[in-house]
């Protein structure tokens, strides 16, 4: 189980869409990184950053529920390996009943992990030795926004 030391925690800045899928950027003040998800997922995600009601529950929500109904608390996600361009993640699930309490450690894909932290507004964070060795997609981001911004502000002048 890795400490707190060796994890940097994360947001999720934006879901873009991408041509076989989705394109989630997490970042915090140092770096940004991307992990690409299908896009049933990338919506999903969306979705929750955005507060989104759906009209009928999905994976996310049903998981969610379940873990309501059995009285377990997704505390953190944590994106923790990295292997052949694939990342790994694991979900710290709290069950506390009358028997006592137990922390659980549960392997997921990370896109499912990002879903399921943005629902239930848990922290979400990467192992240091993962973070360490993405490439920085600060820039990329940047510029991907400053050009959206130019299309939006262009986009309603006649030429």
């Amino acid at each position: 189980m890795a400490t707190k030391e060796d994890l940097v925690p994360l947001q999720v800045r934006v879901v873009l869409p991408t041509s076989s899928g989705s394109a989630v950027f997490l970042s915090n003040e140092e770096k940004t990184f991307v992990i690409y998800v299908d896009q049933s997922v990338g919506a999903a995600i969306t979705m929750f950053m955005r507060g989104i009601q759906k009209e009928r529950p999905l994976t996310h929500d049903l998981i969610g529920s379940m873990f309501t109904g059995l009285g377990v608390q997704l505390s953190r996600v944590v994106i923790n390996d990295l292997k052949n361009s694939t990342f790994f993640a694991q979900l710290y699930l709290v069950c506390e009943n009358e028997l006592g309490k137990k922390i659980l450690q549960v392997d997921a894909r990370p896109s499912d992990g990002i879903a399921l932290a943005l629902q239930a507004k848990c922290p979400i964070f990467v192992a240091r030795h993962v973070f360490d060795v993405v490439d920085d997609m600060s820039e990329v981001l940047r510029k991907m926004s400053e050009a959206q911004s130019e299309e939006e502000e262009g986009g309603g002048e006649e030429k």
